[in-house]
């Protein structure tokens, strides 16, 4: 049985590190604002195995003109759970949440790896590829609710 379910911090933290900072510090996976009361956090649950996470903060991006945005952060399913819906089923259940909580826009720097598996869900690339340090090339990517 799948099922998703809003979760702390520091649940995010294994599956995080496994997946998005392979090789880093633990440390290195506590985003700032992940405590804040406006972040939510999201697990996704196959009995009861945690398969994937991901957090939305509340962070504007001057580059939008929307006033509520929210910021998709630590997408992260394990990797021996890729490939079976997991993450559009998470992409899909923060949507709705952020739609019910009245949120204009989300967007996100995605990794180039995954910029087609956001395309699939109908969001869009704005600007030019950009490097962050120590993880790779990204690219915003956004929709509006």
């Amino acid at each position: 049985m799948i099922r998703i379910e809003i979760i702390s911090s520091d649940q995010t933290l294994p599956i995080r590190h496994a997946v998005l900072r392979k090789g880093m510090p633990l440390e290195s996976c506590i985003f700032d604002g992940d405590d804040l009361p406006s972040t939510v956090h999201f697990g996704i649950f196959e009995n009861d195995g945690l398969k994937g996470v991901v957090s939305v903060f509340e962070h504007k991006n001057s580059v939008f003109n929307e006033t509520k945005q929210y910021q998709v952060r630590g997408m992260a399913i394990l990797d021996s759970e890729q490939k079976k819906g997991y993450g559009r089923l998470l992409m899909e259940y923060l949507e709705q949440f952020l739609k019910e909580n009245k949120t204009d826009l989300i967007w996100f720097n995605a990794r180039e790896g995954a910029v087609n598996f956001y395309k699939k869900l109908n969001y869009s690339v704005t600007g030019i590829p950009f490097e962050i340090q120590n993880i790779g090339i990204h690219l915003v990517m956004f929709k509006k609710l």
